[in-house]
C-alpha cells in the first residue's frame, strides 16, 4: 500500500537561525553527553560504594553508607572514541538482539499479515459508529506492546482516516485511533523488547516480570484515551466546524470509502503467520518466566520464529534472508543508540565517578519523602525522552544510574524500570522530535498546532496516570 504524501509548504522556509537551533541529531546528543562525562572525570572526586550480591534475587545490590573515595582516574577527550567502541562492545548481546528483532519482525510485516488484519477489523466495525475506536486502539496498542510499533504506524493511519471519514468523523479521530493505540501498547510494554525488555536487562530482573500492573496500565490506558477519542468524534460529528483539522476536511471531503475498497483481504497465510506468532509469543512467555530466557535465548526464539513465519508464508531460503537484511537495516539506527549510549557508563565506570554522580542524588533527595523521590525521578525521565528519543538509548543511558539509586531509597527495581517505560512512552505523542508522530501528521496532513490543540489534554491526563502508578507501585514495593 502506496501511503507516500507530497505536502506543498505552506509557509516560507526555516530561517538560517531557527535551522541551527533546531534539536541536533540523537547521535549528537549521546557523543556530547559523553564528552561531557569525561570532563566530568576531571571535576567530581571519584569514588565508589561497596555491592554485595543478595541471596534472594541473585541481584548485585549497592550497600548504603559504604561510599568512599578512590584514586582520581580522569579520561582523556582522545579516550573517548575509544570508549564509544568500548561500548558497542561491552552491549554486543543487546545491539544483536535488536539486530535480530528488527530483522524478524520485518519478516512478518512483509507477509502482509498486519494489513490484512487491519482491512479486516476495519471492514467489519466501519458500520457500527463508535465502536470501532476502541476496537483500533486495541488493536495498535499489540503491535505496540510486542514489537514495539512507533513510526511504522504511519503506514496505517491513511485506514483510519479513511474509516473515520466515512462514519462522519474527521482525520484526527482516525489519526488518533491508531497512533495512540499504538502509544499506548509501546507505553505498557507488556512484551515489548526495546524498552521493557532493555531496562529489566540492565536492571538485572526476569525479562518481562511484572506485567500483572502493565496489563492493568495498558487497560486504563486505551480505556481513557477510547473515551477521550469518542467525546471528540461525537463532537465532530455532530458539528463539523468544532473539529480541529476543519480546513482540512473541507479540501479533503468527509465519507470517502475508495481506500478502504482497495484494502487487502485475508487469506491462509495470513492466518498461518498469526497462529504461529500468538503460538510463539505463549512460548516466549513460558521460557522466559519457566526455563529463564535471556539476551542469547530470545535471540534464537525470534530468529526461529522469523524462519518459521517465512515458511509458512511460502518464501523460499533467499526470500527469508533478504527481508531479515531489510529489517535488520532499517533498526541499525536504535542498534547503535543502545552501544553508543553504553559509551557513557564506560566513560563514568573509567573515571570512577558513577558512584559519585549515584551519591551526590541520593544524598540530595535522601531526606525527601518516598513519594517525591520517585515523583521526581519520573519527572527527570519525562524530561530525558526530549532529548532521546530511543527508548533503547534510554534505557542504556539512564538505567545504570537509576538502578544504584533505586537501591539506595528502596524502591524497588521493577518500580524504576516502570518509572523508565512512562518516563519514554507518555511524551512521544507530542515532542516533535518524535518520528512516530511527524511522520504520521505528514501522511494525515494535519498541522501539528492542530494536533497539539487536541491531544495535549489526554497528555496531562496520561502524564498523572503515570503518577498514580508510580505510586501505587513503590506503595506496594512492585
Amino acid at each position: 500500500m502506496n501511503t507516500k504524501t507530497t505536502i506543498e509548504p505552506k509557509s516560507k522556509p526555516p530561517s538560517k537561525f531557527s535551522s541551527f537551533i533546531k534539536m541536533p541529531h540523537t547521535l549528537v546528543i549521546i557523543v556530547f553527553i559523553i564528552l561531557i562525562c569525561a570532563l566530568l572525570t576531571y571535576i567530581l572526586p571519584a569514588g565508589e560504594f561497596d555491592r554485595v550480591e543478595d541471596k534472594e534475587t541473585g541481584n548485585t545490590v549497592v550497600v548504603e553508607n559504604t561510599f568512599h573515595s578512590v584514586e582520581q582516574d580522569p579520561v582523556s577527550i582522545i579516550d573517548v572514541p575509544l570508549a564509544i567502541v568500548q561500548g558497542l562492545t561491552s552491549a554486543s548481546d543487546t545491539v544483536f538482539f535488536i539486530f535480530i528483532i528488527g530483522g524478524v519482525f520485518q519478516i512478518i510485516n512483509s507477509t502482509g499479515t498486519i494489513e490484512a488484519v487491519t482491512a479486516r477489523v476495519g471492514k467489519a466495525f466501519m458500520n457500527r459508529g463508535l465502536v470501532v475506536i476502541p476496537i483500533f486502539l486495541a488493536l495498535f496498542s499489540v503491535g505496540g506492546f510486542t514489537m514495539g510499533m512507533s513510526a511504522e504506524v504511519m503506514a496505517f493511519v491513511p485506514i483510519g482516516i479513511a474509516i473515520a471519514r466515512s462514519l462522519g468523523y474527521d482525520a484526527v479521530t482516525g489519526t488518533a485511533m491508531v497512533m495512540l493505540g499504538a502509544a499506548s501498547g509501546f507505553t505498557a510494554g507488556l512484551l515489548n523488547p526495546f524498552n521493557v525488555g532493555i531496562a529489566q536487562s540492565i536492571a538485572e530482573i526476569p525479562l518481562f516480570s511484572g506485567m500483572w500492573l502493565r496489563v492493568i496500565l495498558l487497560v486504563i490506558l486505551l480505556a481513557v484515551t477510547s473515551a477521550y477519542i469518542i467525546r471528540y468524534a461525537k463532537k465532530v460529528k455532530k458539528d463539523p466546524s468544532l473539529s480541529f483539522s476543519y480546513e482540512l476536511e473541507k479540501e479533503e471531503g468527509m465519507g470517502r470509502t475508495d481506500l478502504i475498497a482497495s484494502l487487502p483481504q485475508i487469506k491462509t497465510a495470513h492466518y498461518l503467520t498469526i497462529i504461529a506468532v500468538a503460538a510463539g509469543f505463549g512460548v516466549l512467555i513460558w521460557g522466559v518466566s519457566s526455563k529463564g530466557w535471556w539476551m542469547e535465548e530470545l535471540a534464537a526464539f525470534f530468529l526461529s520464529l522469523g524462519i518459521i513465519v517465512g515458511f509458512l508464508a511460502k518464501y523460499g531460503p533467499s526470500k527469508i534472508a533478504s527481508e531479515f537484511v531489510i529489517g535488520a537495516k532499517e533498526i541499525t539506527f536504535g542498534a547503535f543508540i543502545v552501544g553508543i549510549a553504553k559509551g557513557v557508563v564506560v566513560v563514568l565506570e573509567q573515571g570512577a565517578i558513577i558512584d559519585s554522580v549515584v551519591n551526590g542524588l541520593f544524598t540530595s533527595i535522601a531526606h525527601l519523602p518516598t513519594q517525591i523521590q520517585v515523583l521526581g525521578i519520573y519527572i527527570v525521565q519525562n524530561i530525558m525522552n526530549i532529548f532521546i528519543t530511543s527508548g533503547t538509548g534510554q534505557a542504556a543511558t539512564t538505567m545504570p544510574i537509576l538502578v544504584p539509586l533505586a537501591d539506595l531509597i528502596n524502591v524497588t527495581r521493577q518500580t524504576t524500570v516502570l518509572i523508565f517505560q512512562l518516563g519514554d512512552g507518555l511524551s512521544n505523542c507530542i515532542l516533535p522530535t518524535s518520528a512516530m508522530l511527524m511522520g504520521s501528521l505528514a501522511v494525515s496532513k494535519i498541522k501539528y498546532q492542530e494536533w497539539v490543540k487536541f491531544f495535549w489534554p489526554l497528555l496531562l491526563i496520561w502524564m498523572v496516570i503515570g503518577a498514580g502508578f508510580v505510586l501505587f507501585a513503590d506503595f506496594i514495593q512492585y
